[in-house]
């Protein structure tokens, strides 16, 4: 991506390039009529419903977003009120994979899907959608605890690992969202998408950390309840923006349950509508909860555990010594001592050493392309860490640059060669460079010959920590993955154009007042040409009943919207609805 708009949003320009890659341009002049009326249609009935529901003030919390109910939301309005509360937003193309989503969080960004859905998924998309982000996530990002929460559970879920399963599930679930919203698609090949993600769903095997933290993010995030358990108001993007769930859920039928770390052992299916449901006290109950998890997971725990999960990954890993050097690779060995604590590491294929999440000099996975080994653990007969001596202690050990010197280490294992150079960051020593440098393990095999080049030796007594991902993001140019499954972008034909313009023209009527004659053209044409039409059809209804012109008009259009409901119960809801946003408007005039 050549340019990049950063809509003079602080939080937005501090992105790191690896996050970058997924922002797409948002297309405004690609919304047509019809979008900016499904968006109106939707966000009408969110407000006349969730105004009694929803835990927080609706409106003000649109407003503060940047959002009105009239017209799709422009990124840069949007940014330039997020801005005001520390937040961004980008738009991006369809699902992209939980760990940059996790990320963008943790910058404080709002990820919103460009696209919107189509008129015949108006009350709920498998998709992502700018409906879904916006009206669903964005108003509610102003109450300081809960914004707090969002950027916490990114930096935790950043840091989480995930397997080699959770990525297949996305790229099932990326596909199949995809296919949902194309225009033609065939039944027969959405079956099989289907069939794919309830395979791969029902085949992840033992749930990575990944997955366990989705659970909590699908239970607050998306669906959580707030309050009491007898009276609790919705605070999840997936309820807010779902105009049908919003009004299921709060039925006795679903059950409501405290939210508790509990909510880990139920998985979600994001195809279905929920079974339970979890409600919180409080948005500090949410941070505790995730405080918890995140205690059991290895960048907390390290040790065997936290590398064992590295390997089990096969994804770049980090496990960081607790001198604070990070090496970042695929991990696919290591060795324990009696009392299970790690005594060597070993990674294979490239491989950087960092400290700080910044790269060593010298040090990048261009010169340890064929992995990185070393011991974990104290010398034999030293009270005090080999990390934590200073130069002159180290040299009086006879580690100095030049000379040659035997290390054994408690574990058995001796590294004997000549100090080329010693690397200390921060008052700790992480890493000793040999020449003509011979490592070999307690039973007296070769771990490290001579012939094999220079030998770059970790210091530090233990493995701290083990997380997902290389340290250095940037130098190890771990662009993540990318799908390669494109969304679908529509092309019209005439008739369709026709009726952009048919909205068109009542939207043009509703903001800007005028003659009413062409209504009734309208109509017309949309009787001729249109005739599967609802939307529109009760648009123009609205203004003629509001106005309180036209009553044969009216009552023409009333009558056929009736029928339609009746012949079409697939509608019913929907033409239902609608007269009643007619019969009580939302009175909240947005600012357009």
């Amino acid at each position: 991506m050549s340019h990049f708009n950063d809509f003079n949003n602080p939080q937005v320009a501090a992105l790191p390039a690896h996050l970058k890659q997924y922002i797409t341009d948002q297309h405004y002049e690609h919304y047509t009529p019809v979008d900016h009326a499904v968006w109106r249609y939707v966000m009408r009935q969110n407000y006349s419903y969730l105004k009694d529901v929803a835990y927080y003030p609706y409106i003000p919390g649109l407003e503060k977003a940047g959002l009105t109910i009239e017209k799709i939301p422009h990124l840069q309005e949007m940014n330039d009120a997020l801005g005001q509360i520390g937040w961004g937003a980008v738009t991006v193309d369809g699902f992209i994979p939980p760990v940059a989503f996790m990320e963008y969080q943790a910058y404080k960004v709002l990820v919103i899907a460009a696209d919107i859905r189509q008129l015949k998924h108006i009350e709920y998309t498998p998709a992502p959608d700018i409906i879904h982000e916006s009206a669903g996530h964005a108003p509610i990002i102003a109450d300081k605890d809960y914004n707090e929460y969002l950027s916490y559970f990114g930096s935790i879920g950043a840091k989480a690992m995930f397997s080699a399963q959770d990525f297949e599930l996305y790229e099932a679930i990326r596909a199949l969202s995809i296919l949902k919203e194309m225009p033609q698609a065939n039944e027969a090949e959405i079956k099989k998408a289907d069939e794919l993600v309830t395979y791969r769903q029902q085949n992840m095997g033992e749930p990575s950390e990944m997955a366990l933290l989705s659970r909590l993010h699908w239970w607050t995030v998306e669906y959580g309840l707030i309050g009491s358990l007898e009276n609790p108001k919705i605070y999840g993007a997936g309820l807010l923006s779902s105009i049908g769930e919003s009004v299921s859920c709060m039925q006795s039928d679903i059950k409501k349950l405290p939210y508790t770390i509990d909510a880990v052992n139920y998985p979600y299916d994001i195809t279905k509508t929920q079974p339970q449901l979890f409600v919180t006290p409080t948005f500090q109950n949410l941070v505790d909860v995730l405080e918890t998890f995140a205690n059991t997971m290895s960048f907390r725990v390290g040790g065997a555990y936290g590398l064992q999960k590295a390997i089990e990954s096969k994804n770049i890993c980090t496990a960081v010594y607790s001198s604070g050097l990070q090496v970042s690779g695929t991990f696919t060995d290591f060795r324990l001592n009696e009392n299970n604590e790690p005594v060597y590491i070993k990674t294979t294929g490239p491989t950087s050493l960092a400290v700080n999440d910044k790269q060593i000099k010298g040090h990048s996975k261009a010169y340890h392309r064929d992995g990185f080994s070393s011991p974990v653990g104290k010398l034999k007969g030293h009270a005090m860490p080999l990390e934590n001596l200073s130069i002159a202690e180290l040299n009086y050990f006879g580690m100095e640059e030049g000379k040659e010197t035997v290390l054994n280490f408690e574990s058995g294992i001796t590294v004997s060669g000549v100090v080329q150079k010693i690397v200390s960051l921060n008052e700790k020593n992480q890493l000793i460079t040999f020449i003509d440098c011979t490592v070999k393990d307690k039973n007296g095999q070769l771990l490290f010959d001579p012939a094999w080049g220079v030998y770059d030796m970790a210091v530090g007594e233990k493995i701290i920590s083990v997380f997902c991902g290389a340290a250095d993001k940037e130098a190890f140019v771990e662009i993540p993955y990318k799908s390669n499954t494109e969304t679908h972008h529509q092309e019209y034909d005439f008739n369709t154009k026709e009726l952009h313009q048919l909205y068109q023209q009542v939207r043009n009527r509703r903001q800007k007042g005028g003659d009413f004659g062409f209504l009734g053209n309208v109509w017309l044409r949309l009787q001729k040409n249109h005739h599967d039409d609802w939307l529109c059809a009760l648009e123009i209804l609205e203004i003629l009943e509001h106005e309180e012109v036209e009553p044969q008009l009216a009552k023409e259009i009333r009558t056929f919207l009736e029928q339609k409901a009746i012949n079409e119960p697939e509608y019913k809801k929907l033409i239902n609805d609608g007269f009643y946003l007619i019969a009580h408007p939302v009175e909240q005039k947005l600012v357009v």
